[in-house]
């Protein structure tokens, strides 16, 4: 199956934003270090924490995109029947 151009650009956003959580965590943790470990590791948390709802936004797109995909199937299929049964 061929991904069109939205389903790439959905992938790579997806993918980048993966390596940004990683290597944003590591820095994140490693900047706020010098304030304490435990302040450190709260800025972190938090900093995953809405890195993951920015995923799962992108992830939205992408599951809602199918279900439209799904849709426009049905919705085609359903004139078709109509059309037969009014002919």
């Amino acid at each position: 199956m061929q991904k069109d151009k939205f389903d790439r650009i959905i992938s790579f956003l997806l993918g980048a934003s993966w390596a940004i959580v990683i290597f944003g965590a590591l820095i994140t943790f490693k900047v706020f270090l010098f304030l304490g470990f435990s302040l450190a590791l709260f800025t972190t948390v938090v900093f995953i924490v809405i890195a993951f709802f920015l995923i799962l936004g992108l992830d939205s797109f992408a599951i809602n995109r199918l279900r439209l995909d799904e849709a426009r199937k049905q919705t085609e299929l359903l004139e078709k029947i109509y059309s037969q049964q009014t002919t």
